[in-house]
């Protein structure tokens, strides 16, 4: 069973990605019938909370959601097949859970891969007020979620390969051909495959943006311990609207901000205030 996990905040557009895998890959199903080629044979299935019939309110309970995960791992191995794509269009924001499907798919000798679906948690909560009322989830869940989520690493063999796409971006595309590749021909994608953020910005500004942000982090971690509700990081203020502020919840606001603007190229001297602006309306919106 070649298996797709999508991965990814609520409302970030997993479905909208999910939907445009499943329709790439039939068509390269397709191609590959008229062509006689690998994956003449294969077909698709596609489970999602909606199809599992899994509630938003799920996410407030522990126990009904540990029972959501099983019914999801269920039908995945209901559907194991070495000629059958699964496509779990779900949030998968625990690494144990990615890492079960992971074994199951191994179990199988078939390959498997994560899309990351990548918006800012801000983004999201707008996209989710545009949703009709009874489709809407609780921006306080979504929130508690974001905290939650555990972000899948490409060093983990559980999460690799592993693609991201960056929603709201008109310009981004799934990397259809690499899937293929990982799922049906059993080829690795080169290392600049396993993301489709192609960035405009040369490596020396990637490296000072991650650089800068995490200095940034780093001094809000340390100078909070001795004061309360403000730091000062290079002159520039952080206010804290609750007093600290939590590691998790920094790199969180620090990958968010650091997916945002790798596609393009900000002045060095501009990031550390772009940066802490961002800082602080992240938090005043958690507020």
């Amino acid at each position: 069973m070649p298996l797709v996990i999508f991965a990814g905040f609520p409302c970030s557009g997993k479905t909208t990605w999910a939907n445009e895998l499943r329709k790439g890959l039939e068509k390269r199903i397709d191609l590959a019938k008229q062509n006689s080629e690998s994956g003449h044979n294969y077909t698709i299935s596609y489970h999602s909370d909606q199809t599992l019939g899994i509630g938003r309110d799920t996410y407030e309970d522990s126990n009904k959601e540990k029972l959501a995960r099983g019914s999801q791992i269920s039908f995945v191995k209901r559907d194991i097949s070495k000629t059958n794509i699964v496509i779990l269009d779900s949030m998968a924001y625990i690494k144990g859970f990615r890492y079960q499907l992971y074994c199951e798919s191994k179990g199988m000798a078939t390959p498997h891969c994560v899309i990351q679906v990548t918006a800012p948690i801000e983004q999201c909560l707008e996209w989710n007020e545009k949703l009709p009322p009874e489709d809407q989830w609780s921006p306080v869940l979504m929130k508690q979620l974001s905290m939650r989520y555990e972000e899948p690493n490409s060093n983990t063999r559980w999460d690799s390969p592993l693609f991201e796409v960056l929603s709201g971006h008109a310009d981004e595309k799934l990397p259809i051909d690499d899937i293929w590749n990982a799922l049906v021909l059993k080829n690795a994608p080169t290392p600049n495959a396993a993301t489709t953020i192609q960035s405009t910005s040369n490596n020396s500004f990637l490296q000072e943006l991650d650089r800068k942000t995490h200095e940034v982090v780093t001094q809000i971690l340390q100078q909070q311990q001795l004061t309360n509700g403000a730091v000062v990081v290079n002159e520039f203020v952080v206010e804290i609207p609750m007093g600290t502020v939590s590691t998790a919840q920094l790199q969180r606001i620090r990958r968010s901000f650091i997916s945002l603007n790798r596609m393009r190229t900000i002045e060095a001297d501009r990031i550390i205030p772009l940066f802490v602006e961002y800082i602080n309306r992240s938090l005043n919106n958690d507020d």
